[in-house]
């Protein structure tokens, strides 16, 4: 990071402050208009936690059993950034019953002794309006039973934080953080007294956000799944609560909705979850279909790709490809070196999978969740297929990608094909890599073809100097195949064959009739809601690259007398929370 960024964040940070503390002597609200319905979905396991003292928050449990969320020593700010943006709330409401809602009106009145006069990391414009839309939400649950006094407190602090974003949602990182802040201005305009004046400048500048952050084909620019949902959702909710207030949503805000729809319809696995790429994570169950069907957007999903993602469907099995390049600049900071990685769902249950990123578990996790080998991709020689930059300016972006990703999506005799290739390794080693990936009717079986060529004679004498450097022994590649955690994996017929086993009970083969080695070895599982990495398989088919041109054929089937679908009754863990003992 550059002096001169460093002197941008400072100069927020102690602008956010003096807005913050000016706002405390401002008129307060003195009560609702109207009230947005409730529309946040929160974890009853989570709020469970939360009251019996397991405060369980960016990767870190902290354990205060009878304490206050605020008493507890925040570890980083990511654990601080939680608990300020109070989407634990959703969680204590979804519980509902009264010791939840002591707890959540103990701790919100202690927030605002705390922090309401402007103090604290939570005064900033995205946090802050994502504060607003869950107080605005959950208002009722929050004011049964208190007295007037405490009521008058509660709408003083909800005009306030108001007038700050009034102040500074422009502050506030395009992308998601701005939605944020302006939906909750909006909210706040729609719902408040004496704030009414709000809403036509921030439905003005979210249809500004909405034509410029959305792209034609639905996506952001980040490309990171999850995080388009997170847009989606807000978008869906203000929609809907401007219906709710009389008024009519712009026909940019509208229109946004209408195109990211189809693009999420493209991003969803068969068991309803996200694809993990770019710093996405999977979505709570049933998220993504909640917000589908609230969307009221009918048509399925585009021919193509959608984000730059391409999926593959037959039968119960999807299949979901990064087929583009990366992010590059300022959008990169949480980008993956994933080009042309896959992951593969069959029903309800993640086979093939990415390692997810690594963000709530460190710099180092972070990191190494970023690059080509935690993906379930082609790594040539150790290599990632984009680099992370090398100097302090730009040591989180993306600096080197893939210069072109062509791809193409197409019938098959027996079912749908994909074809990609990408260049992300052609400056290092003179090399393409093009991956082919044909899916038969039933989604039964799969076929896969990974091919390194080299497009010209200028790219020969790059590779021929990385054989000279290895004694013509060859480059190394490897292409991993990371499976989900509950997938049983052994590796049989004498190292030939890999028997995948899923949770419901079905079974997988995967078989190569290529030279390369067959392994099985350890690997992760990243999810951000757990204490630690899980710990899992990888299939591996380490070769190396000799000629001018390579073939790998594998494939990864159901046995032939296997059922096309079976009943999966298995019953999964709530929310796939950690079990706090482990």
């Amino acid at each position: 990071m550059t002096y001169s960024d460093n002197l941008s964040i400072n100069w927020a940070r102690w602008m956010n402050r003096l807005a913050a503390r000016r706002v405390t002597l401002s008129r307060p609200a003195t009560g609702f208009v109207s009230q947005p319905e409730p529309r946040t979905i929160g974890s009853f396991a989570k709020g469970r936690q939360l009251i019996s003292g397991n405060f369980l928050f960016a990767g870190h449990l902290l354990q205060g059993a009878g304490q206050s969320l605020w008493d507890v020593a925040s570890p980083d700010e990511s654990f601080s950034t939680e608990l300020q943006g109070f989407i634990w709330l959703d969680d204590l409401a979804a519980v509902g019953d009264t010791a939840a809602r002591k707890v959540a009106q103990d701790w919100l009145w202690q927030w605002i002794a705390l922090y309401g006069h402007g103090a604290g990391s939570g005064w900033t414009p995205e946090l802050t309006g994502r504060r607003l839309i869950r107080w605005i939400n959950h208002a009722i649950f929050l004011l049964r039973g208190q007295e007037a006094e405490r009521s008058t407190q509660f709408y003083r602090s909800l005009g306030q934080q108001t007038l700050f974003l009034e102040r500074r949602w422009r502050a506030s990182p395009p992308g998601l953080p701005r939605f944020e802040a302006l939906i909750g201005l909006i909210y706040a305009g729609l719902s408040l007294e004496g704030m009414e004046g709000q809403l036509p400048t921030a439905l003005k500048a979210l249809a500004k956000e909405c034509n410029v952050q959305i792209s034609e084909q639905g996506g952001i620019p980040t490309r990171n799944p999850e995080e388009l949902l997170e847009v989606f959702t807000l978008l869906n909710w203000t929609a809907m609560a401007l219906h709710e207030a009389g008024k009519t949503p712009s026909d940019a805000h509208r229109a946004a909705i209408e195109r990211i729809a189809p693009t999420l319809r493209t991003l969803r696995h068969a068991d309803g979850s996200l694809a993990r790429f770019h710093g996405g994570g999977r979505g709570l169950t049933g998220r993504l279909d909640h917000a589908l069907a609230e969307s009221g957007v009918k048509h399925g999903q585009p021919m193509g790709l959608s984000m730059g993602f391409a999926r593959l469907s037959a039968g119960r099995t999807s299949i979901i490809i990064d087929a583009a390049a990366p992010p590059k600049g300022k959008a990169s900071t949480e980008a993956h070196a994933s080009t042309l990685a896959f992951e593969l769902t069959s029903g309800r249950r993640p086979l093939i999978v990415n390692c997810g990123s690594g963000r709530s578990f460190g710099s180092q996790w972070r990191r190494a969740g970023r690059a080509t080998p935690s993906h379930s991709a082609l790594v040539m020689d150790g290599h990632s297929s984009s680099r992370l930059g090398s100097t302090d300016e730009n040591r989180d972006w993306l600096t080197q990608v893939p210069m072109r990703v062509p791809v193409a999506i197409n019938p098959a005799p027996d079912g749908i094909s994909f074809e990609g290739q990408h260049d992300g390794y052609r400056q290092t080693h003179g090399l393409i890599h093009r991956r082919k990936l044909e899916v038969v009717f039933d989604g039964s079986g799969i076929v896969g073809e990974e091919t390194l060529f080299i497009p010209s004679d200028q790219d020969k004498r790059v590779f021929d100097k990385q054989m000279d450097a290895r004694n013509l022994l060859g480059i190394n590649f490897d292409i991993r195949f990371h499976l989900h955690p509950d997938v049983e994996a052994s590796l049989d017929m004498g190292g030939t064959m890999v028997s995948m086993v899923l949770k419901s009970g079905e079974m997988w083969l995967f078989r190569t009739d290529s030279a390369c080695q067959l392994k099985l070895e350890p690997s992760v599982y990243l999810e951000k809601h757990r204490l630690k990495p899980r710990a899992t398989k990888q299939v591996i088919l380490s070769g190396r690259a000799m000629e001018y041109a390579s073939r790998i054929r594998w494939s990864l089937a159901k046995p032939e007398d296997a059922p096309v679908s079976i009943r999966d009754l298995v019953q999964d863990d709530l929310d796939g929370l950690t079990d706090l003992e482990n």
